[in-house]
């Protein structure tokens, strides 16, 4: 049997959101940030209406990728309550492993990297942070930062592969953020 999904061409990433082993992990309003961006996702592409730039699909779900990276390292004790509800706090240079080590004060790269026996989860942390929120959010010239709406749904898809591969490999059990 063909799944509507499937029928369609449409990912309902709003119920298989649902399925991840994650979602009850998030507080409540990180996992309606993920069903707006799943949302956009399913919708947007309906609408006789085109645009230079799709950002605005993947917004929500970066706010969301924020959230759970923070209550993810307050968890691995990577980071201090005070900390996690301080507003100085920048996942970009605490992730970012170009950055030199006199620079990391809250760094968290390392500390993956230790936690997790090796780069991988730490490179994947990295990379979905700059390609799916640094890099489209923000605008320079001679740059073209604008992306289709393919590549709004990819990078949606890949923050929540992303957060797949976290939860699997941090080895978290607690559920309710």
């Amino acid at each position: 049997m063909v799944k509507k999904a499937e029928k369609t061409g449409k990912v309902n990433l709003s119920e298989n959101l649902k399925e991840k082993v994650w979602w009850e992990y998030l507080p409540k309003d990180l996992q309606e940030l993920l069903r707006e961006s799943a949302l956009l996702v399913n919708r947007v592409r309906e609408w006789d209406e085109t645009f230079h730039d799709y950002a605005f699909i993947v917004f929500p779900a970066a706010k969301a990728y924020e959230g759970f990276l923070k209550t993810l390292f307050l968890d691995l004790g990577f980071i201090s309550e005070d900390t996690f509800y301080g507003k100085r706090f920048r996942i970009g240079k605490a992730l970012n492993p170009a950055l030199e080590k006199r620079f990391r004060e809250e760094g968290v790269y390392d500390q993956i990297v230790n936690f997790c026996g090796g780069k991988d989860l730490a490179d994947s942390l990295w990379d979905t942070w700059k390609s799916c929120r640094n890099l489209i959010f923000h605008w320079f010239p001679n740059e073209k930062n604008a992306i289709s709406y393919k590549e709004a749904k990819e990078r949606v898809e890949k923050i929540v592969n992303t957060m797949d591969l976290a939860f699997k490999e941090c080895k978290i059990n607690r559920a309710g953020g």
